[in-house]
């Protein structure tokens, strides 16, 4: 893997003055600058597709199809739903008036925050930079990306291609690890989004706080999959291997694990194995939509896991390559290492327990998760899991896919995570909203 250069004379201040003094000109609170920002950021995705699919393709092992559909398709998706709705967002909202007010008028306005700092994570390195990069767009802000150090030709092609594309006095690029993160940390910006785990998160919270800048936190969790006696297995099988092990399965709304309820867990290692062999093939490893770990550090983090129950499939990694294959893992202990984080990988564990009310248990004894699945028929099930737990989404049926709907807010809630994004959601996020109130002086 190559290894990523950081910023040369890298003088965060300046960086920000800069972007600072582009905003007092008002010029990026023009609905004509905001839409045409979002139309030349379209334009850099589908200029460079193949360029940006090879650089995910060197830091995450992603196959073309993958990449295109889960970064650029991704991004593509949210820039024109948010072309399509801005001049509804930017609209002024008429607001009532209690009568002892009267007469007078009421409305709210969106106005931009001002500089915001974007740290981005390797895992999707291109979409979870650039998607909320457009809602800081279409907020009107100006904005500092920081890629990810740990995909370096992904933060490479937007260090080189962003601002060939955007406004270079409103958007900035900066690279690095540490140390640059930790200049830009030091600044006083408008609005900070983060998304990455809780230690790095608490680092950001608590560096925002010195200036008191709101932050959005996107962060992890170990998300279950409640599975209900008698739904279809088959089908089941194959939406649970769909989800997890995209991107090898280091993606934050991924089934961490599943909750099988009475007997079906025993049913569902057969259903899974064959769901595995069915997408993926007799070797994953030939397979060109199956992914890589992204470092040596990471692939032995997750190799250590594997010993934790029976392997119903999988288990087989080369570190040469960083190849841990599609694994499941059965007979889990809830005190098993597994258990214990996030994975962040190719390992499903399945727990068994007893009745739903066991299963409940299991989920609020632990972090409120990112995202909650649950695969059932029954209405009352839906209705136990949607009232007495709690989760940043909550999916039945279909894992991950509630984040590419751009009419529901993307967040966590507790450990996972705070604020929320996507579509309208974030221009909620990257913008403030003003109360207006006129009373005639007559």
């Amino acid at each position: 893997m190559t290894t990523l250069a950081p910023t040369p004379d890298l003088d965060a201040a300046t960086v920000v003055d800069r972007l600072r003094t582009t905003f007092a000109t008002r010029r990026t609170a023009a609905t004509d600058w905001r839409r045409g920002q979002l139309t030349a950021l379209r334009t850099l995705l589908t200029d460079h597709r193949d360029e940006l699919l090879a650089a995910l393709a060197a830091d995450l092992g992603k196959g073309p199809e993958e990449g295109y559909r889960t970064e650029i398709g991704f991004t593509l998706n949210e820039i024109d739903h948010t072309l399509d709705h801005l001049d509804a967002w930017l609209a002024p909202r008429p607001a009532e008036l209690p009568e002892r007010l009267l007469p007078a008028t009421a409305h709210t306005v969106r106005e931009p925050l001002g500089v915001v700092l974007v740290i981005a994570p390797w895992n999707y390195p291109l979409q979870l930079a650039l998607s909320p990069l457009v809602g800081a767009l279409a907020a009107g802000n100006c904005a500092v990306v920081k890629p990810s150090e740990l995909a370096p030709a992904t933060s490479a092609a937007l260090a080189r291609l962003l601002p060939r594309y955007l406004d270079a006095e409103a958007v900035a690029v900066v690279e690095g690890a540490v140390p640059e993160t930790t200049a830009l940390l030091a600044q006083r910006f408008d609005h900070i989004f983060y998304t990455g785990n809780g230690a790095v998160g608490r680092i950001v919270m608590a560096a925002a706080a010195r200036h008191l800048t709101p932050v959005t936190l996107e962060l992890g969790g170990k998300s279950p999959a409640v599975l209900d006696p008698g739904v279809d297995l088959a089908t089941t099988a194959r939406r649970l291997v769909a989800g997890k092990f995209l991107n090898a399965g280091q993606t934050c709304v991924a089934p961490d694990y599943v909750l099988a309820v009475g007997d079906t867990a025993k049913d569902l290692e057969r259903h899974l194995a064959e769901a595995v062999h069915e997408v993926y093939g007799a070797d994953p490893a030939t397979a060109p939509e199956y992914g890589r770990i992204v470092n040596e550090r990471h692939f032995d983090r997750l190799t250590a896991l594997l010993d934790g129950g029976r392997t119903v499939i999988g288990g087989t990694h080369h570190r040469a390559d960083r190849y841990l294959a599609p694994t499941v893992l059965a007979d889990i202990s809830p005190d098993a290492p597994v258990m214990q984080e996030e994975i962040f990988g190719p390992i499903l564990p399945i727990v068994a327990v007893p009745d739903l009310d066991a299963a409940i248990a299991f989920i609020n004894e632990r972090d409120k998760p990112l995202a909650l699945y649950a695969f059932t028929d029954s209405e009352e099930t839906k209705h136990r899991l949607l009232t007495e737990t709690s989760s940043g989404g909550l999916a039945f049926g279909l894992p991950v896919a509630h984040l590419t709907a751009p009419g529901l807010p993307f967040g966590g809630v507790g450990e996972s995570g705070m604020g929320r994004y996507h579509g309208e959601y974030s221009m909620e996020t990257f913008s403030h909203t003003k109360a207006v109130l006129d009373k005639p002086l007559g």
